[in-house]
């Protein structure tokens, strides 16, 4: 029989780092720690298979595991020589979660379990700390009651109030004008005396009998079952859910579950707990970097509620820091942390736990870093030979470098500075104060840029931390939680900013000069603009203008070695030399997409594309379209001159001619007097123009079949741009995209257009220049009838956008009621208007591309639509075999990047080999 369990502990271990998929990351890594000789409490994996089983079974666990959970008990009480359920020498268990990938604080964990009144007088008794044995059980309670008995969890922290009240009273302390936060800090819990506690715990056993009409269970065995049911019910809870939609994760992967016997950092002063990463997961600087807190435990930290210290010395906190507090363990810790680093061959993000001055690894993981920081660890590894240069190129996250390429704060800029938290995740965000997430959420649909203020943050409010531009926490800090879903998410952050107070619709920041004497307070309220940094931990009132990303010299190196290895080429969607000149800056190898329609719309080209259109005759239009000439000549001229020597493919008109018209009263008499017609006229042509489905009405090559005057015009301007250009010396490389065509015939109506004007321009020019031809393939008649198709194009661009529109008969303006709803039921994998829909579109992609080849072997094939720029669908696109992507300016690097990946993972790059 295959085991459902996998025990580690003691130095040896059942499974091993390579089998994350069965025992999550968090079981995979405590199992190769423990291989490691790395201090490791001992406990056992029970596998993402038992989760797939315990949905299966409806929420009931397979047969034979209980018997199996016994066992590894039994196994873990030998190393620890205690017993799971004494009275004399208790065995306390924490069960956690851990998926393959790393999701942190989006599922449940409980500590302390295996307790009961009988039990936690014997933990007193054995430990000698009444109190600490108190403050474990009603830790537990809190926890347990929450996650596994679904007891609202306010009910309980006004009781912890009441129980910090009146020991603020014991200790003489005045707190009737004491907020709530205010009291904690005045009076922690370590101010809670045994006799506090033992109320505390009374008052959280009596909540727990009213809200569920029975008692707290007192069964250790009860415990653990009920905690391993909560634990895999939690990889269906919804801030999980909302998690997995974000980053790609699938359903079907479900969660490990880890039983680890408890050591304990609220054991007093010579005990405490951190989080610890290898390296600066902010910047990537090679340095340990992390927090703790003394006589504490892990959620403590993670959760914010209290400001950690730090762990090295070389701050302000020097004399808090571990390394002055507990040298012996901050040494062991380092060795720890080198070797694991180097075994593991990337930057750990690592949890532990000092018990009495030992010190023990709870986790090890792969740490989540900023784009910044995932580019500069990458690079130095390789310089460092730890990885090689196309391990380097996989490491990083290709959307993650979009963190890198947006604007900062403009340093010469006037700033009010409100208040200084901690730098936690970097980069710039401007928005108007929200206090709750589901406010986040509501005001960002609506677009507004919003700021995510909270005392601290939880896994609950994960929709609110991704609608947000910013997130800004009074509590926490560099390991909270706020920081490093904030990094992970590529949001700025600013954490454990101590001088603000937030309030249920107000945030009061107490003000200070630059020698640290307050000098007053400022009130805030939901909807007030505030600007944070998160690079400097910042906070300042109002909008703050912003500056271009600079690039780092380690972002060079890496998009060089990935530049190496791709196959796929990469465009740009580019309407203006302005943004022909963005896209060539971040790598650009040509313009994929040069939208004609764009260039209408200022306000004198706008009056000739009306004439145009209102014209009454051919040669009505050939007057209007004569006067556009100029400027689309002088636009082709600037797009050619930035992408001199690379390919510039532009899509003749597309859209419907009614989306120029003018529909308000004001509009409609300036345009009749600027044209010497009635309103009567331009409404009656509006009304003629009127389509009820104009995605699929006259567009595209229909307005060339039947007004031809048109694209005369635009291939002139192209051609006569190209010619003028090229006498200068820039080689131009043009390519003329016919949109929207569906049968051979349009393109061959197309192509006979095109070569008599270019006939035409290179006979009064006196010179030619080469000129592709070809079509978007965005129909799926298109598709499935390419090889006829390419009998006349030399190369298809897919528009992918429209080609998912009319494949799936979905409007992409109107998806967004209910393809939500689709992803979540598992309908579509994700919004296939942001990743490709592989098995309905992809087929035809694919299609197409077999049958042109198959027509023309040397056609050209890329794609335009907004897929080009998505990690997955490059992925996609690598497969198929096509030539280029092209996507917006900004995220050409990423496509640069995943490109690299999707042919190293394909086998089909080139390029330098990988060095040791």
């Amino acid at each position: 029989m295959v085991s459902s369990i996998y025990f580690f502990g003691a130095g040896r271990a059942d499974g091993d780092a390579t089998m994350k998929a069965l025992l999550g990351g968090k079981g995979a890594g405590l199992a190769e720690m423990s291989r490691l000789g790395v201090p490791v409490p001992p406990g056992f994996t029970l596998t993402t298979e038992v989760c797939t089983a315990f949905y299966a079974g409806g929420g009931a666990l397979p047969d034979g595991v209980e018997e199996e959970l016994r066992e590894a008990i039994g196994r873990v009480e030998k190393i620890v020589g205690g017993g799971f359920g004494s009275t004399t020498a208790p065995l306390l268990v924490s069960v956690r979660s851990g998926a393959r990938a790393s999701m942190p604080g989006m599922m449940d964990t409980i500590l302390n379990l295996g307790l009961n009144d009988a039990i936690v007088a014997g933990l007193a008794e054995r430990t000698g700390n009444e109190r600490f044995a108190l403050d474990a059980y009603r830790r537990f309670i809190l926890t347990y009651a929450g996650v596994v008995l679904g007891v609202e969890r306010e009910q309980f922290e006004e009781a912890l109030v009441t129980a910090r009240r009146k020991a603020a009273t014991a200790l003489k302390i005045d707190h009737s004008r004491l907020n709530n936060a205010e009291l904690e800090r005045k009076v922690p819990d370590s101010a809670l005396d045994p006799e506090a506690l033992r109320g505390l715990i009374a008052r959280q056993k009596e909540i727990v009998l009213a809200a569920t009409g029975k008692s707290f269970p007192d069964d250790p065995w009860a415990q653990l079952e009920g905690a391993i049911h909560a634990v895999f019910g939690s990889w269906n809870n919804q801030r999980a859910k909302v998690y997995r939609k974000m980053h790609g994760i699938p359903e079907s992967w479900g969660t490990a579950c880890t039983v680890q016997a408890m050591v304990f950092g609220n054991m007093g002063d010579d005990s405490g707990t951190g989080v610890a990463f290898t390296r600066d997961p902010s910047t990537g600087e090679r340095r340990f970097f992390g927090e703790w807190l003394p006589n504490a435990q892990g959620e403590d930290v993670v959760a914010g509620v209290r400001t950690p210290h730090p762990l090295s010395k070389g701050g302000s906190d020097d004399e808090r820091s571990l390394e002055v507090r507990m040298p012996q363990a901050f040494a062991q810790l380092m060795e720890v942390q080198a070797r694991l680093e180097h075994h593991f061959r990337d930057m750990q993000d690592m949890e532990f736990t000092i018990q009495e001055g030992s010190l023990y690894l709870l986790q090890t993981r792969n740490g989540k870093r900023t784009g910044r920081a995932a580019v500069r660890i990458a690079v130095e590894m390789v310089k460092e030979k730890l990885i090689t240069q196309n391990e380097a190129v996989l490491r990083v996250d290709p959307g993650s470098i979009d963190q890198l390429l947006h604007p900062s704060l403009d340093p010469s800029a006037p700033k009010e500075i409100l208040a200084r938290g901690l730098p936690a995740s970097p980069g710039a965000a401007t928005g108007e104060i929200v206090f709750t997430a589901d406010e986040a959420e509501r005001r960002a649909a609506q677009g507004k840029a919003v700021i995510l203020v909270r005392a601290e943050t939880s896994p609950e409010d994960i929709h609110g931390m991704k609608a947000a531009r910013g997130i800004l926490t009074a509590r926490g800090g560099m390991t909270s939680h706020a920081a490093v879903v904030a990094r992970g998410m590529g949001k700025s952050c600013v954490a454990g900013c101590s001088s603000v107070s937030v309030g249920r619709d107000i945030v009061t920041v107490s003000l200070y000069d630059d020698d640290g004497r307050p000098t007053g307070s400022k009130s805030l309220k939901a909807g007030d603009v505030i600007t944070l940094d998160g690079g400097s931990g910042r906070v300042y009132l109002g909008a703050i203008p912003t500056v271009p990303a600079a690039l780092s010299g380690e972002f060079g190196e890496l998009m060089a070695w990935a530049d190496g290895v791709r196959r796929m080429r990469v465009r740009a969607n580019a309407d203006t030399p302005h943004d022909a000149r963005t896209a060539r800056n971040f790598g650009a190898e040509g313009v994929g997409l040069c939208r004609t329609e764009h260039m209408f719309f200022d306000e004198k080209r706008i009056e000739a594309m009306r004439e145009m259109i209102l014209a009454g005759d051919k040669h009505a239009r050939h007057r209007a379209v004569d006067k556009l000439l100029p400027y689309q000549r002088d636009d082709f001229t600037g797009v050619f001159r930035e992408m001199a020597g690379l390919p510039v493919t532009i899509r003749l008109l597309d859209p419907p001619l009614h989306e120029f018209l003018p529909q308000e009263k004001a509009q409609l008499e300036q345009m009749a007097q600027v044209l010497g017609v009635s309103v009567a006229e331009i409404v009656r042509k509006n009304e003629e123009l009127h389509e009820f489905n104009p995605m699929l009405g006259h567009r595209g090559c229909r307005l060339a079949v039947t007004y031809p005057e048109i694209y005369e015009m635009q291939v002139r301007a192209i051609l006569e741009a190209a010619c003028d250009v090229a006498a200068e010396g820039v080689d131009v490389h043009p390519e003329i995209m016919i949109p929207l065509t569906m049968t051979q015939r349009e393109l061959t109506l197309m192509r006979e257009l095109v070569d008599r004007i270019a006939e035409q321009v290179f006979s009064e020019k006196g010179r030619k220049v080469s000129f592709h031809f070809g079509t978007m393939i965005e129909l799926p008649r298109a598709a499935i009838r390419a090889g006829e198709i390419a009998e006349h194009a030399e190369f298809f661009s897919f528009g992918t956008n429209d080609l998912t529109q009319t494949t799936l008969g979905i409007s992409r303006d109107d998806a967004g009621k209910f393809l939500g709803a689709y992803v979540d039921l598992g309908i579509f994998p994700s919004d296939p208007f942001q990743s490709i829909d592989v098995d309905g579109v992809g087929a035809l992609v694919e299609l197409a591309s077999e049958r042109g080849r198959a027509k023309r072997p040397g056609i050209h094939l890329g794609v335009c639509g907004e897929h080009g720029g998505d990690p997955a669908s490059v992925t996609f696109f690598e497969k198929v075999g096509l030539d280029y992507v092209s996507c917006s300016p900004f995220r050409v690097p990423i496509a640069r990047l995943a490109a690299a990946q999707a042919a190293l993972n394909a086998g089909t790059h080139g390029g330098p080999k990988a060095t040791d």
